[in-house]
């Protein structure tokens, strides 16, 4: 069917050469015609053995192609890629990702109905590479390691749904009008909200948002992931983010800043305080309360850099990475 949307897979990938092969096994193997997509993978400045991973692909499928990004960041990976792509639909998703073969054929039906629809997701379940602790079970499976598993079959919405970029297929028009990702982990620095950013902006162009229940993907998560390390790094990052987003919709001056400051240390007295009660009766829910912990001491940080660094708060108001 010549009138499918063209969809571009935008894959990018850093030292993930384990992963990768699983990954673009699974979507070279979709029920959506050969003929109307392609896959190109953005090669993050890798330095194992990821471009011998690629160059092997490359030479033997003709829709896949990769670009190197030496810039070190997840937003220049993606953003290179989509300016490379040939897509009506832009597909951005991850290296340690397994779709589903009707992945692509159900999350584009929703793009062919008159929903005035930019992003759409669906469903993301977890692929453990190991039993997880039950902790994890009971606290981490949801968004916390990516995943979205909701009982809805459609939703569409003029509000962000809970979309992750690995699994977010987005109208061209729209990426380009809005700009494109903002920056998240660029060189081992949260510096800002991605996917979250970008999505507000497709927002405030008063497009939709749209969850297809059918559309599935699996994330791989190590046992590195399962870990109260990994939790804390994840709410300290997750610390970083929202005092981004909400100096972007704010434009707080200084003493707004430092009341938010103020506003986050009273909030780690109170997580210290209910801490060994926690821990005394074994309530796994201290594992959440320490990474919260993490979290507000990064709002705190970021908070201050934002008071001293003008470079920094430039870097915050910046609404189009595309220029890049």
């Amino acid at each position: 069917m010549t009138d499918l949307p063209f969809v571009s897979i935008i894959i990018p990938t850093y030292n993930r050469e384990k992963y990768l092969s699983v990954t673009l096994d699974s979507f070279i193997g979709q029920s959506y015609p050969k003929d109307r997509f392609e896959i190109i993978i953005s090669n993050n400045n890798s330095t194992d053995n990821t471009q011998v991973v690629t160059d092997d692909y490359c030479s033997r499928f003709d829709n896949i192609k990769t670009i190197f990004e030496g810039r070190q960041g997840v937003h220049y990976a993606r953003n290179s890629a989509a300016k490379a792509a040939k897509g009506d639909i832009l597909y951005f998703t991850d290296d340690d990702m397994i779709a589903d073969k009707d992945l692509l054929a159900n999350l584009i039906k929703v793009f062919l109905m008159d929903y005035n629809v930019a992003s759409a997701t669906g469903r993301v379940l977890p692929k453990w590479d190991a039993e997880p602790p039950k902790w994890i079970l009971k606290y981490c499976n949801n968004y916390l390691l990516s995943l979205n598993d909701r009982d809805e079959k459609l939703i569409v919405s003029p509000s962000d749904i809970g979309v992750f970029s690995c699994h977010q297929a987005i109208l061209r028009e729209a990426f380009f009008k809005s700009g494109g990702f903002n920056p998240e982990n660029t060189a081992g620095e949260w510096v800002g909200d991605g996917e979250t950013g970008l999505n507000i902006k497709i927002k405030e162009l008063r497009y939709n948002f749209a969850f297809i229940g059918d559309s599935v993907i699996y994330h791989m998560i190590p046992p590195t992931r399962m870990t109260q390390s990994y939790l804390n790094k994840r709410l300290a990052n997750q610390g970083n983010c929202d005092s981004y987003t909400a100096y972007r919709k704010y434009k707080y001056n200084n003493i707004q800043l430092v009341l938010q400051i103020i506003k986050h240390l009273i909030n780690i007295f109170a997580l210290l305080a209910g801490f060994i009660p926690r821990l005394i009766l074994t309530k796994y829910s201290w594992h959440l309360l320490v990474a919260q912990i993490y979290y507000n001491i990064n709002r705190i940080k970021y908070d201050m850099r934002l008071i001293y660094d003008e470079q920094r708060r430039d870097l915050v108001l910046k609404d189009n990475w595309l220029e890049e």
